[in-house]
């Protein structure tokens, strides 16, 4: 009685050990687990990847690209240029404000953020709309055009620091040089008395 007990307990023991790696076995590689991908863009060609794409919009104003590019290869990668399938192309700052940006030899760059390099995006909302997918193309110098589908989505939540806000500002000088006018607003100038005539011939009798 003893001896069918401990049977019976051993064979329902490997039943639920071998249930686990038959259904595994029945799922193959096309099992769904296997088709999970990240919800923001990512593509790599040759040395160079860029993930955590997105296209990151205000109400009013331009829009940005935000991205992370992997540089995996032993020579600098400049980004040429990143064109929308349905906008223009952005226009392409680096940190410090010029207009060459370089991934450096095994490193990555950030676009968009407080002191990072800026795609900036001067487009209407009609060509840009929120849930819709772009497809961005990144050029590089060396690795060549990059294409991947990109979600428009606002810069708000976590993706708001590295939206258009995020933009440095240019303060408008002041004018310098000006002329001050002589006569107060709303005042009207004092008028000035006209000067007696000297000289004058008298008249003879």
């Amino acid at each position: 009685m003893v001896r069918s007990f401990r049977r019976g307990a051993l064979a329902a023991v490997l039943a639920l050990t071998l249930a686990p790696l038959a259904a595994a076995c029945a799922a193959g590689n096309d099992a769904q687990t296997l088709e999970v991908q990240p919800d923001s863009a990512q593509t790599s060609t040759g040395n160079v990847k860029v993930q955590n794409a997105y296209v990151l919009t205000q109400p009013t104003g331009p829009a940005t690209v935000s991205a992370r590019v992997f540089n995996n290869g032993p020579i600098p990668q400049r980004l040429q240029s990143i064109a929308l399938a349905g906008a223009a192309s952005a226009t392409l700052k680096a940190a410090d404000g010029s207009p060459i940006i370089t991934v450096p030899a095994h490193g990555s760059l950030l676009l968009g953020g407080k002191g990072n390099a800026s795609a900036t995006i001067d487009t209407g909302s009609e060509a840009l709309r929120d849930g819709d997918v772009q497809q961005a193309t990144f050029t590089f110098s060396a690795a060549g055009p990059l294409t991947l589908p990109v979600n428009v989505t606002p810069a708000v939540g976590f993706l708001q620091p590295y939206g258009p806000s995020s933009l440095p500002t240019t303060a408008t000088p002041a004018p310098t040089g000006t002329t001050t006018p002589s006569t107060r607003p709303n005042q009207p100038a004092t008028p000035t008395t006209p000067a007696t005539p000297t000289g004058s011939a008298t008249p003879t009798a």
